[in-house]
C-alpha cells in the first residue's frame, strides 16, 4: 500500500508493461522527468520498482533515451509496444487508469502554466493579483484583481490557474452580456 492507502504494483514484469502502456498511450514525446514525475505521483508504482524497470526496459530495448534540446527524452520501442499491446490487459484497470489520469493532470498543468502567469503583489493595504492569459504569441488577457490580504489573494490565484483558458471564456462571455441595468421609474 502506498501512503494514500491504495495498492502499488510490485511485480517487476507488471511495472515494465505498465510504463509501455503509458508511453504507447501518451503518444508524445516525454521526457525522462516528465515520466518520473507521472508516475510517482500516481502512488501506483514507487521509486524503486520504478528506477529498476527503467533500466530493465532501457537493456532489453523496450524503449530507449533520445538526447534533444539538452533533456533526455524516453522513447517506446517495438518491442516494448508489442509488450503493452499483448499484456496490458493483464494489468489491473486500476492501475491503468490511475497512471493515466496522472499524466492527464501532469500535461493539463504544464498547459495552464504556460498559458497563464499570475502574481500576488503585496500592498500597503491587501494584495493585487496580476493575471496574464497567453496565446502563443500574443496576450489575450491582462487583468489586476483587488484581495483583502495575501490569503484571499492566493485563493483566487489558485482558481484561476485551475483553468486560465476558461476563466478568460467566463471574462469574455460576462463582457459581451454585459448591458446597461434598465430602471423603471413609475409613472406618478
Amino acid at each position: 500500500m502506498n501512503e494514500f492507502g491504495a495498492a502499488e504494483l510490485s511485480s517487476a514484469h507488471d511495472v515494465k508493461v505498465l510504463l509501455c502502456y503509458l508511453l504507447e498511450k501518451l503518444k508524445d514525446p516525454v521526457t525522462e522527468d516528465q515520466l518520473y514525475e507521472i508516475v510517482i505521483d500516481s502512488g501506483v508504482i514507487n521509486y524503486f520498482h520504478y528506477t529498476e524497470a527503467m533500466e530493465s526496459l532501457v537493456k532489453n530495448n523496450s524503449i530507449k533515451k533520445i538526447s534533444r534540446d539538452g533533456k533526455i527524452y524516453i522513447e517506446l520501442e517495438e518491442k516494448g509496444r508489442s509488450g503493452a499491446d499483448y499484456f496490458n490487459d493483464t494489468i489491473p484497470y486500476y492501475f491503468r487508469k490511475q497512471l493515466l489520469k496522472s499524466a492527464l493532470y501532469y500535461f493539463a498543468e504544464l498547459r495552464h502554466k504556460r498559458d497563464a502567469e499570475i502574481g500576488v503583489v503585496p500592498l500597503e493595504n491587501g494584495c493585487e493579483v496580476n493575471c496574464r492569459i497567453k496565446d502563443a504569441d500574443y496576450d489575450l488577457m491582462r487583468l489586476s484583481l483587488y484581495a483583502p490580504d495575501e490569503e484571499q489573494a492566493e485563493l483566487v490565484k489558485s482558481k484561476i490557474m485551475l483553468d486560465p483558458v476558461g476563466f478568460y471564456r467566463k471574462v469574455i462571455g460576462y463582457a459581451l452580456e454585459n448591458e446597461e441595468e434598465k430602471i423603471d421609474i413609475p409613472d406618478e
